[in-house]
């Protein structure tokens, strides 16, 4: 083989791979943009300075029911704990779980379930699910946050329709009743 056949062949090979790259990024800015499959997290923007104030406030966090029978779920991933560190939910009913952070990205799994987001400082990650089966799930933090990491967890608690009962305030949590 001549040093011409040798340049002509690796010549072909580069514009194979040229090509090859070129479909994969339009098939990706095609899919990202035109046809709108972009990730569910950062729904919207908030201050992690005073993340403690509004809706993320103590007092808000846990599991709601509203006036219009929506159920709510809010929890802060903070270095190393989600808070509340328990979380009751409906067996089959559609809860939208609404997470934020202080400080440093964190990331989440419920185990056994498709639920799995990322929470970064800044933003208000939202996931709508619907857990079928009750049970304690355990929801670790999935994105290395720190020396404590390791530590990071809690429990989805998927309550029985027959045991759901909110308080008199629309809240719901995991201590037992009575």
């Amino acid at each position: 083989m001549s040093e011409q056949d040798i340049i002509a062949a690796e010549r072909r090979w580069g514009v194979i791979v040229a090509v090859t790259v070129g479909i994969i990024f339009a098939v990706i800015t095609v899919t990202s943009l035109a046809m709108a499959l972009n990730p569910p997290s950062h729904v919207e923007t908030i201050d992690p300075n005073t993340l403690h104030l509004g809706e993320f406030a103590e007092a808000n966090l846990g599991t709601t029911v509203g006036a219009d029978g929506a159920i709510v779920t809010r929890i802060v991933a903070t270095q190393f704990l989600f808070e509340p560190r328990c979380v009751a939910v409906p067996e089959g009913k559609t809860v939208t779980f609404r997470l934020s952070s202080p400080d440093v990205i964190h990331g989440l799994i419920v185990a056994g379930t498709n639920i799995n987001t990322m929470v970064v400082p800044g933003y208000v990650s939202e996931i709508h699910a619907a857990l079928r089966k009750a049970g304690d799930y355990r929801m670790p933090c999935h994105e290395f946050c720190g020396i404590g990491h390791s530590e990071m967890w809690a429990i989805v608690r998927v309550v029985p329709t027959a045991q759901w009962q909110p308080d008199e305030h629309g809240k719901v949590s995991c201590a037992a009743p009575g």
